[in-house]
Formats: C-alpha cells, structure tokens, sequence
C-alpha cells in the first residue's frame, strides 16, 4: 500500500493492513521532526539539499528532522543511502541499522549500481543483474537513480529482477514529476512541478540536451537560485520568472539566460511557447513552493497542463478558421 505525505496517510492504512502488507510510506521532514515511535523496516533516503527553510530555523535543523527517519531503526532493519551524496552519508554515521548503498556515480564499491547496460547489485566480486537499463522509461538522470534506491529497497524486501522490470515497463512516471505533457507546433511540455527546490530544478534542467526554457518560481523557501546558472548557460533558451520569488530569480539569473516575467501561468506557457521556438522544451521546474499562486503543487501541474491543452486548442482553431477562408 502507498501513502503518507502522498495519497493516504499512513493512520488511515491502518485497518487495511495485515502481517502481509507492505506500506510504501513517504515521510516529509515536518512529519519525521515529531515522531517517537515511528519505526521503518527499510529506510531510504535519496539526497539531501536546501529546502523548507521557511518552516526550518536552519539547514542543520532540516537535515536533523530528515534523519529521524533512522531514529528508531535496529539491527534488524535496513538504512538504503545514496552513496554519492556526502550529507546523506554523514548523517547515518552511527545508525542501528544495516546500510545498504546505491550509486549513480560510482561513488560505491558494493551496493546497488549501474554496470554497462544494467542495474546491478555488486557485493566483492560478484555482479547480480536486477533490470535492464532498457526497462527504465523515465525522463531524466535524477529519475535513474530514484530507481537505483527502489531497487535496492526491493531487493531487501524479496522482491525478484524480474517483477521488478515487470513494475517499470511502461511506467513513465508520477504525475508532475518530469511528466511529459505533449508537443504543440514542435515544442515540448514538461511537468516537473514538484520540483519544490533549487536542487530538483537544476536535476530537471540538466536533464535535457538543449533548448530549455524554465519556468522558475513561486513563493521562496530557501536555496540558492544562482545554482541554476551553470545548467541554464549550457542548455537553457530562457528562464519564465512567475509568482512572488520573480524579482529574487531576475536578479540571480539575467545575464546567463533571457529571464521574462509573467503574470499568471497562461502567460508564463504562452511566453515558454515563443521563447522555446522551433524546437526546444518548456519546462515547469519551480524551485519553490506554490503557495502564491495555488493550493498545492499539484494544483500548479493541472493548471499547467490546462494552458499547454488551451494552446494547442487555440491553434487548431485558427487552422480551422483558416479553412473557412
């Protein structure tokens, strides 16, 4: 069963579940900074960066609430880290529980790893395939090592190589994260807007050769946008600056990229649409919360993707109208 912070929360779970149930459980920090008794047979956590710091006093205070997810654990239980993220590492210094590593950037001699054309678990020397790098059908490198870390819990959890290629085929991804939304006249559309912080939007960013143009914005909660820069001066077309944060984004991107402002997010599709021309991307990659401008992050997605549908609609109609002519 999946819930959490997504979907349905755990406590409601709780009927439903029996000595067989397994609960895949996303925990936020501000869920994890209260528990007491809170006790995960496997842990995961994927990377740490700036976040939440409109609701944390500190980065350190963040990073605290982010590791009491390991508070309770045991010998009996598994911690799966990313190997390649050095805070994650340093914050399970110490932990009770078994470490079970993953990396993308071979930042791990044993674990579970990418080896040629596979996902793989290496322990000394011996190499055991899990899925096929041909069975991942995701948008982005950031989204491959999401699941290296699925990969690993699985394998911890008996889950055998070829269920786990069977639950990837054909999967594409949650919605709002790196969500394709369709194509109109040439150019492409992309819902990441869960992207809530700068470290997700550079990961968006960066997952594209060229032509991108980024919809960046919203009500800030900390980070750095000038970490945008490098990815944006490599493969960015513009930056569209939407919501409360548009002035802080001008001021950390002008100069490496065209930043235009926009009013509302029909403006800001319409704006990405004409700076992505002939054949780029527009991106929703937000680094920051949606508050200004919405209930929720999904409630920024769909009103994303609604404009994207008015636009392609708007131009059928005027190629309707040109027939009539």
């Amino acid at each position: 069963m999946v819930g959490g912070n997504i979907g349905t929360p755990l406590s409601a779970q709780v009927e439903q579940s029996t000595s067989d149930t397994v609960h895949v459980v996303e925990t936020s920090s501000f869920q994890l900074e209260t528990t007491t008794t809170f006790h995960p047979w496997i842990a995961v956590w994927l990377n740490f960066a700036d976040d939440h710091l409109d609701r944390h006093p500190t980065v350190e205070a963040y990073a605290a609430a982010k590791a009491r997810i390991f508070a309770n654990q045991d010998a009996n239980d598994w911690a799966v880290l990313n190997a390649d993220d050095a805070a994650v590492l340093d914050r399970a210094r110490g932990i009770a529980a078994h470490r079970a590593l993953f990396s993308l950037e071979g930042g791990a001699r044993e674990g579970v790893v990418v080896d040629g054309d596979w996902i793989a678990r290496r322990t000394g020397t011996d190499v055991e395939r899990l899925i096929p790098l041909a069975a991942v059908e995701l948008t982005g490198r950031h989204m491959l090592n999401n699941v290296l870390a699925a990969a690993a819990a699985s394998h911890i959890a008996g889950a055998a190589p070829e269920a786990m290629v069977a639950a990837l085929r054909g999967f594409h991804g949650l919605p709002h994260v790196m969500e394709p939304v369709g194509e109109v006249r040439g150019i492409r559309f992309v819902n990441d807007s869960k992207a809530t912080n700068v470290e997700a939007a550079r990961r968006s960013i960066e997952s594209f050769d060229h032509g991108v143009v980024a919809i960046v914005g919203g009500r800030y909660k900390g980070g750095d946008f000038r970490e945008l820069r490098e990815p944006l001066a490599a493969r960015g077309r513009a930056v569209i600056a939407i919501g409360e944060s548009t002035a802080r984004v001008r001021e950390a991107l002008e100069g490496v990229t065209p930043v235009i402002e926009a009013a509302s997010m029909r403006d800001a599709v319409a704006r990405g649409y004409e700076a992505a021309r002939p054949d780029g991307v527009v991106l929703l990659a937000p680094a920051c919360s949606s508050f200004d401008w919405f209930r929720d992050y999904a409630e920024r997605g769909e009103v994303f993707k609604e404009e994207v549908a008015r636009l392609r609609n708007s131009f059928g109609e005027a190629r309707a109208e040109e027939r009539k002519q």
